[in-house]
């Protein structure tokens, strides 16, 4: 039996997502309304490059199961998508400076192992999913991975090995997202009306993160700026709004943009994922 390390103080807090939305409906309402009437999303800023051939140093531990894929969800709001390949088992919580208040949701990184005595040289690529408060106590700048990502960074045979020594020193870097033979998609928060729209974006390649959304109504030429609401969730106080509905993204760090055009139908529907045939790679 591999003994699990401890866990982090991450792990006896709640996360930051909305959730039981039939308990205190009409509160929570008024809590959103307002925060999107207000929003806390900050400007993209082009210019900015991804590419970044240096290391960090940072320090890095696992949760969840041994194999498995960590989060159910975490703050971010991607709930069962940790599940589906190809984000499976590449799932990662980090500290605040990286989670950005939400807007690093979605970012991608490589972390490799600083112990050469059972890591491998290889890096693992995992996706933000989630945040990690407590994760400062270990240092500034902390990955808390999923159990089954962090065993991929030891050498062959000393994965349970790997888990049992707790903290690592680590090395990491900001790398491209890689979705392959996938679409931009856009998840509607399921307490959205016509006149409180909120989107989840899904599987957005390249930055990976959202700097900047807006939605565009059936017929007409003006772009409606949302805001951020938490996590990978964006939202638009105005109505009643009439789809079909084109929308545009700019990401957060290179200040890149692509619009999906009437992506959402006028027949949409809360809980629903709506599926883009573009992404920011061929």
């Amino acid at each position: 039996m591999v003994a699990l390390p401890s866990r982090s103080p991450r792990l006896t807090m709640p996360l930051r997502r909305v959730s039981d939305l039939a308990s205190g409906f009409c509160l929570l309402f008024v809590l959103l309304f307002n925060y999107c009437l207000v929003g806390n999303g900050s400007p993209a800023q082009p210019g900015h490059t991804l590419l970044d051939l240096h290391w960090y140093p940072a320090t890095a531990t696992w949760y969840g199961s041994p194999e498995g894929d960590g989060s159910d969800g975490g703050a971010c709001g991607y709930g069962s998508l940790v599940d589906v390949r190809p984000l499976r088992a590449r799932v990662g919580a980090v500290s605040p400076v990286l989670f950005k208040n939400g807007e690093g949701c979605g970012a991608c990184f490589k972390v490799r192992c600083m112990d050469r005595s059972i890591c491998s040289r290889r890096a693992v690529t995992i996706m933000v999913m989630d945040e990690c408060p407590g994760c400062a106590s270990f240092s500034r700048t902390h990955f808390d991975l999923s159990g089954a990502a962090f065993g991929r960074m030891a050498i062959s045979g000393e994965n349970g090995q790997l888990r049992n020594r707790g903290v690592l020193s680590v090395v990491y870097r900001r790398t491209p997202c890689k979705y392959p033979g996938k679409h931009i998609a856009f998840r509607v928060n399921e307490g959205s009306t016509d006149y409180w729209l909120a989107l989840l974006v899904e599987f957005e390649d390249g930055d990976g993160d959202v700097g900047s959304m807006h939605i565009r109504e059936a017929g007409s030429t003006e772009w409606l700026a949302m805001n951020h609401l938490s996590g990978a969730t964006w939202c638009l106080v105005r109505g009643p709004l009439k789809g079909p509905f084109s929308v545009k993204l700019t990401t957060l760090t290179t200040g890149k943009t692509l619009s999906a055009r009437d992506v959402i139908p006028s027949n949409w529907s809360p809980k629903a994922t709506y599926t883009s045939r573009l992404n920011f790679f061929p």
